[in-house]
């Protein structure tokens, strides 16, 4: 293929990205899901480097556990956007620019408790963008790719449930507001 006609292929998916991004599409939140997958695993493994103390050890299973789903969904997922005729992001700064996951080198200096935490709230962060693409997936008559995120979904529930436990609380305290309307 010639450089011109790469040029145009590649200039027709970053509309057709642009476009989808602005009215979302069951294929531009799962990409979305995949940039977030993809920086999380970064932040994972920046977690499990600089856990101290007891914890280090104590935890080490799980983080390679998450480290080891995160990276396999990664790819899987992937796939599922190619098996649905979509364009998975595939470069560092598409990442950077799709993940709502927050990096920060200032993380290694947190607690155990705090890298927990945001470990947490990365997944709670994860499930608001895969519920999003399971509606759109569903309206758009994409069963694979609503099945697939829906797996997605409960394997996040269980990371959250884990990792609250390691704090002492229950699987969704603190990570999803309260309705004050639900007490009446």
């Amino acid at each position: 293929m010639s450089e011109e006609a790469i040029e145009a292929r590649y200039q027709a998916e970053v509309k057709q990205a642009d476009t989808d991004h602005h009215t979302p599409t069951a294929g531009a939140m799962t990409g979305h899901i995949l940039a977030n997958l993809q920086i999380n695993n970064i932040k994972l493994h920046q977690t499990s480097w600089f856990l101290t103390g007891f914890a280090a050890e104590a935890l080490q299973p799980l983080y390679n556990e998450l480290i080891s789903a995160s990276r396999k969904s990664f790819d899987a997922l992937a796939k599922v956007l190619l098996d649905e005729n979509e364009l998975p992001p595939s470069t560092s700064a598409e990442y950077a620019n799709y993940t709502m996951l927050e990096e920060d080198g200032r993380n290694k200096y947190r607690s155990n408790d705090e890298l927990v935490d945001i470990t947490a709230h990365d997944y709670a962060t994860q499930n608001m963008f895969i519920d999003r693409a399971i509606v759109l997936a569903a309206k758009e008559e994409r069963p694979a790719m609503a099945a697939f995120l829906t797996d997605l979904r409960g394997q996040n529930n269980q990371a959250i449930r884990r990792l609250q436990a390691v704090l002492g609380k229950t699987a969704w305290e603190g990570l999803v507001e309260e309705d004050d309307d639900d007490e009446d």
